[in-house]
């Protein structure tokens, strides 16, 4: 079971949001055992803890998946996704139902993250067999919507395969037409700076969307995660201090997409 291409598959504060990990030269087969993941995942993140890339790419993909779809075929999708973490352009992948939408103009279900260490690798991904095959077999049947952003992260995290269990939060940015650079510079450092005013992040990035094609104009995307919904629900529980971060931006801002999932243990065996 696998799961296509053409370009990779494709709130509360300023949104932020993790999985598995990678880095062997076996081909993907599926499905893959749930020790063969957690051992690929330790050697992932042992080297790239050693060996940290220059940047990273972030690739996130939103899905909606249309009602009434057999339980099994959604299982397919996640595991399928989630196996692609063999391929050896990736760093991390984590493919996962939405744990919460925080936008309610926003109807998708699942999410795919994952991180390379250039846009060459993000690109050789995407046009990967397996990743091609997957997508055919396993997301376009079962999928009535899309959404794709691509970043380059402002830094490079401590740890670049956030540990399942880890909570994520993502949140896009459709901003006002014709909104000047220095804006956009200040949206960013606001989100930058929410790690130092917010301890209950445990990583997070921001940038400008490079891939616009499937991002339904939104332009400035950020993925934060905590160590577990605790922490999330935690850190939003601070409305005063969220709210005046939000304040500092929200005149720039025509819409936006919050949403938040667990990253997963492993390959799914029912949703």
């Amino acid at each position: 079971m696998m799961c296509v291409r053409g370009r990779p598959l494709f709130s509360s504060p300023l949104s932020l949001a993790f999985s598995s990990t990678k880095h062997s030269p076996i081909h993907l087969r599926l499905p893959l055992s749930s020790s063969r993941r957690s051992l690929s995942a330790a050697v992932a993140m042992s080297s790239s803890s050693s060996t940290p890339p220059p940047q990273i790419i972030e690739h996130i993909v939103l899905f909606k998946v249309k009602d009434e779809t057999d339980s099994s075929k959604i299982t397919s999708m996640m595991n399928g996704l989630n196996g692609l973490v063999s391929l050896s352009q990736v760093i991390h992948i984590s493919a996962a139902p939405l744990h919460r939408v925080r936008s309610s103009a926003s109807a998708f279900t699942h999410v795919l993250h994952s991180r390379y260490g250039s846009k060459e690798d993000l690109n050789a991904y995407a046009a990967h067999p397996d990743h091609v095959r997957v997508v055919k077999e396993c997301v376009l049947p079962i999928c009535e919507d899309v959404m794709a952003v691509d970043w380059i992260a402002d830094r490079v995290p401590g740890t670049l395969a956030p540990p399942p269990g880890s909570a994520a939060k993502l949140t896009f940015l459709k901003l006002k037409e014709n909104l000047a650079d220095e804006a956009k510079l200040e949206i960013v450092d606001v989100i930058k700076g929410l790690r130092e005013k917010l301890p209950g992040i445990g990583q997070i990035t921001v940038g400008e969307n490079f891939s616009p094609a499937r991002a339904k104009g939104f332009s400035i995307a950020s993925i934060a995660f905590f160590k577990d919904l605790g922490e999330l629900e935690a850190v939003d529980g601070q409305t005063e201090l969220v709210n005046v971060e939000k304040e500092k931006v929200r005149e720039y801002v025509d819409s936006t997409i919050v949403v938040e999932f667990v990253v997963p243990s492993g390959l799914v065996s029912g949703l």
